[in-house]
């Protein structure tokens, strides 16, 4: 009797240990699996961005770059136009758009490298987080590199265009330019430096706002394979 005990209790250890295993297997080849989904629908998100960004034409008509324009440079953009400037306007942003095209290559590395990097603890918390919580957290972990990164590059570019010194210009008589831009109000406020920064911003948040539109639209896919009902 007590050997037929001992080889039941020796059974039921072994059955519960083959069970948490194999539960134990399914979860890291289901966690490993939800994690590769993920990163390629974050790949292709910015895939999408790299695209738009590379097209003056596309990032124009975009309209969730055109919403990540900062307050403070629609605030420039109405001034002018009540000055009868809209044109400087058009000029303004087909610049910053031809400026744009040069940052892909500089913004694209540093936001695959964060999505590659993610790790199976990244998922869950993302999975925690729900919708919009994987863009969340790589606008946390390369915004600020990203604005490093390009800001120069913008800089650059539109003082070749030459616009930041037709806008100060433009705008030197309203009296409005320091206001607009949170310094004095006089006409000695200048837009140089701050029209790049704001371009950049606009770039950078612009191209999150493409990713996070790709995630959302690829949420349930992407919460299913997180195991996430």
């Amino acid at each position: 009797m007590k050997k037929y005990l001992i080889s039941a209790t020796l059974l039921l250890s072994s059955g519960a240990f083959i069970v948490t295993t194999t539960q134990s297997c399914t979860a890291l080849a289901s966690s490993s699996v939800g994690l590769t989904i993920l990163k390629q629908i974050l790949l292709g998100g910015i895939s999408k961005g790299v695209s738009i960004f590379s097209d003056k034409n596309s990032f124009l008509a975009n309209q969730l770059i055109d919403a990540a324009m900062p307050q403070k440079l629609k605030d420039v953009n109405s001034t002018l136009e009540k000055l009868g400037l809209s044109n400087l306007v058009a000029k303004e942003k087909d610049y910053i758009a031809q400026a744009a095209s040069f940052t892909v290559t500089t913004a694209q590395p540093i936001l695959e490298n964060a999505v590659n990097n993610l790790t199976p603890e990244d998922a869950a918390k993302i999975a925690q987080g729900g919708t919009g919580a994987a863009t969340q957290l790589l606008k946390e972990r390369t915004a600020t590199q990203l604005m490093a990164a390009i800001s120069p590059k913008v800089e650059s570019k539109l003082n070749e265009f030459g616009i930041v010194k037709t806008l100060n210009t433009a705008l030197a008589g309203s009296n409005m330019l320091g206001s607009l831009l949170g310094g004095s109000s006089s006409s000695s406020s200048s837009l140089t430096g701050g029209l790049s920064k704001f371009a950049s911003e606009q770039m950078v948040n612009g191209l999150f706002a493409i990713i996070q539109n790709s995630e959302t639209n690829n949420a349930s896919k992407i919460m299913g394979a997180l195991g996430v009902k």
